[in-house]
């Protein structure tokens, strides 16, 4: 039995669209966030650029993924359900080094907190940022803004599976449909 609409919460293209939209925000959003604040979590200094390239990727890749079921391109879609497996092992990879440098610097980030939020001297003298932490970043603690980093990683890795599946699901449904025998006569 073929089931064409198992584990979709949304219609399957339209609610693809949406939820490639969503990643494309989040990640963007995030990319850009890591850009400017990135030197007050990760201290060595390509480190954040890396984070925030690969948040920039994931964007570009969840709005090719949008655009082409816009479009209902099979091409783009099945080039996009290839793409999908790797961005994800990427992304893990990510988020399991983040996680770890978050926990390895975080006397460090305690250290900007009690100093005004002003960046680890050793990083200042190195011209990695300017300015003074976010606003709520010293407020909120190492802990609960680190529970809170974890969550939004893990839901992210959550996001793209299942963009994976409703690409994946798209083109199978394409296929699937352009087989069938219609009744002539």
């Amino acid at each position: 039995m073929w089931c064409d609409n198992c584990l979709l919460i949304f219609p399957l293209r339209a609610g693809g669209i949406a939820w490639a939209t969503i990643i494309f925000l989040y990640s963007f959003i995030g990319s850009i966030l890591l850009f400017k604040y990135g030197p007050f979590l990760f201290f060595v200094y390509p480190e954040w650029q890396i984070y925030g390239g690969i948040a920039m990727g994931v964007a570009a890749i969840a709005a090719i993924n949008a655009v082409a079921l816009a479009n209902r391109s099979y091409i783009w879609t099945r080039a996009c359900t290839v793409l999908w497996p790797f961005v994800i092992v990427i992304s893990a990879i990510r988020a399991i080094v983040m996680i770890v440098e978050l926990e390895r610097g975080k006397e460090k980030i305690a250290w900007e907190c009690a100093n005004g939020g002003q960046l680890w001297t050793t990083s200042a003298a190195a011209g990695y940022g300017s300015g003074n932490a976010p606003p709520g970043f010293c407020t909120a603690g190492f802990s609960s803004l680190n529970t809170v980093f974890i969550v939004c990683l893990l839901a992210d890795l959550v996001f793209q599976a299942y963009l994976l599946l409703i690409t994946w699901r798209y083109p199978t449904r394409l296929e699937h449909y352009s087989s069938l025998k219609y009744p002539t006569g």
